[in-house]
This record gives structure tokens, sequence and C-alpha cells, in this order.
């Protein structure tokens, strides 16, 4: 059967050009209201959470209602990072077989092409598997509001399928590394720079030793990485600074190794280079490592049977951005990642959706649950 193009264009139009950037509450509400539509024509049942006044909502969608178990949990996000006039500036566009525009590929294609897939999956099929749709209203900022419920519902499904892009060269994610960033703030004492140097205590001074100390827990053999991205304080050169703060990223494929980066940040704060010196150590944003289990890698397999039968080439990629993997990975529930069409440029005006492989993915997804329906 010819893959409907036209028809997915005209339904990720809307989604497209539509702001609805992670703190655009009106605009990810506009797009959990197109989804729910089509899912209520569907004869789903779709629940919407409101977990944060400051994001808009989570959909829930069952063909299941009251279930306490589903065989597959399907995962995807409804915002973006751009900012409101980005869907104005630059609409949806094709040119020739791909299309461009704000959240294209992460993840609208990927949102758009779930729906897809189970809207054309055999009623026979269907009817023996209990799916769960969760579509997620804050992802691209870390899934604060949204993350415990994401990991409740992946923990009442057999596995956990995520929908973002297939890499541009076809490739799934069985893993992904995990992600934190710190906020360091350091408080010093001001003093004049030029009668009075020795009254004051610096808080550029402690910053730049920590900055070196940084560097030092860089470890390039097991992929635990550290930068100290953005920096700022003082407030005169003639005036030994009371505060500084840097923000660091910090990226790692071993839980344990992040784990012990955080405890040796907070040991340092409690024991200053600048005597007099305080420290803030602020964790604003964690995704632990999403790593194969034996469960995962059972999965892998059906996922390859699939591909082989629809006669789809891939290969499995390690992927260092995080998704909503991470975090039900983590939860001890077999996950992977990659399963919307193929595109890239992802947070960037080049980002694009490759159309050839809207139609070879949906029948992907497709032939993956139909084998989990047994």
């Amino acid at each position: 059967m010819t893959f409907p193009l036209q028809a997915f264009l005209a339904d990720l139009e809307p989604l497209i050009n539509t702001d609805c950037g992670s703190r655009t509450p009106a605009g990810v509400a506009r797009i959990a209201d197109l989804m729910t539509a089509h899912y209520a024509a569907l004869g789903w049942q779709v629940t919407r959470h409101q977990f944060d006044a400051a994001s808009g909502p989570c959909l829930e969608i069952t063909n299941a209602p009251g279930a306490t178990q589903y065989d597959v949990m399907l995962s995807g996000h409804m915002d973006t990072v751009f900012p409101v006039g980005t869907a104005a500036h630059r609409p949806l566009r094709v040119e020739g077989s791909t299309a461009y525009g704000p959240g294209v590929s992460d993840m609208k294609g990927g949102v758009l092409a779930m729906l897809y897939a189970l809207r054309g999956l055999d009623p026979a099929v269907l009817a023996r598997l209990k799916v769960v749709v969760c579509l997620n209203c804050d992802e691209e900022i870390g899934s604060p509001s949204s993350r415990d419920w994401l990991v409740a519902t992946a923990r009442k499904s057999r596995c956990v399928l995520v929908c973002e892009a297939a890499r541009a060269n076809g490739d799934l994610v069985k893993a992904r590394k995990g992600n934190a960033k710190y906020r360091l703030a350091f408080h010093g004492k001001a003093a004049h720079a030029g009668t009075s140097l020795r009254d004051g205590i610096s808080a550029i001074t402690e910053l730049a030793h920590w900055t070196l100390a940084i560097n030092g827990l860089v470890n390039f053999d097991t992929g635990t990485t550290l930068n100290v991205g953005m920096v700022q304080g003082g407030t005169g050169v003639n005036v030994v600074p009371d505060f500084a703060e840097a923000i660091v990223d910090l990226r790692f494929w071993n839980n344990d190794e992040a784990d012990a980066i955080h405890a040796r940040l907070e040991a340092m704060a409690a024991s200053p280079f600048v005597p007099g010196c305080r420290i803030e150590v602020e964790r604003q944003t964690y995704k632990p490592a999403m790593r194969p289990t034996a469960g995962t890698e059972a999965l892998m397999r059906v996922v390859e049977e699939a591909a082989a039968s629809e006669g789809i080439a891939f290969g499995w990629q390690e992927a260092g951005g995080g998704s909503d993997a991470n975090f039900t990975a983590a939860a001890g529930i077999p996950s992977l990642d990659g399963f919307g069409p193929q595109g890239g440029g992802f947070h960037a005006e080049s980002e694009f959706l490759m159309l050839d492989s809207v139609g070879p993915r949906v029948r992907l997804l497709q032939g993956v649950l139909a084998r989990l329906a047994g």
C-alpha cells in the first residue's frame, strides 16, 4: 500500500506552524488539541495532564482504558527549543523529498508517525495489543514536570519505544549518554582593589580554581566529560569580586561516575580553595545514561526481525544527546529510541525531515508492534 504522504504533510503543517517551545504553554496546548482530535477519531481514550502551569499539557493516550499493564509504551514530545516567532519566520517548507521547519524531525515527524502507525495497524493485531502513548510537554528542558509520570507509566509497560527521529543514515538508538547541568555560585567579599586588596575575598579566583579542578575530572577513556561553558562575575576592574557564577555541562556513560562527580563537587564546596569563600552547587537538570540490558537486547532482535521483513537496512547508534528514553531505561524498562522518520539538523535552522523515509519507518514501527502482539 502506498503511504499517504500528502495527507501526512497536511497533518504535519499545523504542528510545525505553531510556536510550541517548552515554556510556551499555549502553543503546546494547541499541539495537544490537534493530537487529541486525531486519537479521539480512532476511538482511543485521551487523558490530559497539567503538571506545571509554566508548561503545556501532557497527553496519555490508550486503546486499553483501565489497564494496569501495557504491552508497549510509545513516547514522544510536543515541545521544541525555538522561541516565539520562529514558526512565522520559517513555516513548514517542502523541497523535493525533504521537509524543513522548526521541530520537523525533533520531533513532530515522530509524533505524527506514531499516529499513522497505529491508525494503519491491522485491527487483529491491535486487538491483541495494549498500547499507551505518552506525549510529553517539556522534554527539551529535561522533562522536569513530566518525568515522574513517564517513569510511572513505563513501569506499567513491557517495553518503551521512543519515536525521536532516526538518524539521517537510518540508524536507531540503543544507548544515550546521560547529562547534567550545574550552576555554581561563588560568594566572596568585596574590597577596593587599590587600597584594600588584602581585605577582599575573590569569588573569581575561586571560580578559576574550580575550572581547573573540573577540567581534571574529565575522563575521555570512559566518556565522562565536563565543560565550564558559561561564566560571569565582578562589578568593576578596581573591585575585588564578591560574586561569580559558572554553568557546567556534564556528559557520561556511567551513572556511578556521574554520582561520584556530584559528590566531588559537593566536597569541593565544603572545602573552598580561597579561605572565606562560600560556594553553592545546584544541579539544575539530570538525565541518567541509557544503557542496553538483556531485555533491551531482546527487544533489539525484535526490531531487527521487523526491519528485515520490510527490507529496511539500519544500524544501532550510541548517541550523545539525551531523550526520555534515558529515564525509562534507568527505571529498568527495555527502551529503544529513534523510531521516527529519518532527519537531522536538530535545534537549528537547517533541521530537516527525509520524506522518503516516512512510509518505511511507519511500516517498521507497525512490524515491531505486530511482533510484540505475539
